[in-house]
């Protein structure tokens, strides 16, 4: 395997971007609604489409996050997710499965 062969792991900031191109997308929209449970939420739907609340939330999360903490954010543990999330004031569940998407992202390309 060359060099070029290899895929290279995003960033987080690069991840976020790539959730954020569909924030508030009506066809987004269209497929969260298709799986909302009782309650009328559908948050494993938030990492295609998010809502405007939902990406303000996770790019304050993001902003807080060390610089070393960003380096190895696809392999930090619950405990360190919900610390950052619970800092940042924003829905610790809803960030736990932004992170845990982005660690699939990159097992995918490594």
């Amino acid at each position: 395997m060359t060099a070029s062969d290899e895929k290279v792991k995003i960033s987080i900031d690069q991840y976020l971007e790539e959730v954020a191109r569909f924030c508030d997308d009506p066809y987004g929209n269209r497929v969260r609604g298709r799986f909302k449970d009782v309650r009328g939420t559908s948050e494993l739907a938030m990492l295609v489409a998010p809502t405007g609340d939902e990406l303000v939330e996770l790019r304050r999360a993001v902003a807080i996050m060390t610089p070393g903490e960003k380096q190895i954010a696809d392999r930090l543990s619950d405990e360190q997710i919900e610390r950052i999330a619970v800092d940042a004031h924003i829905d610790p569940a809803n960030f736990a499965i932004f992170m845990n998407g982005y660690a699939l992202v990159c097992k995918r390309v490594s």
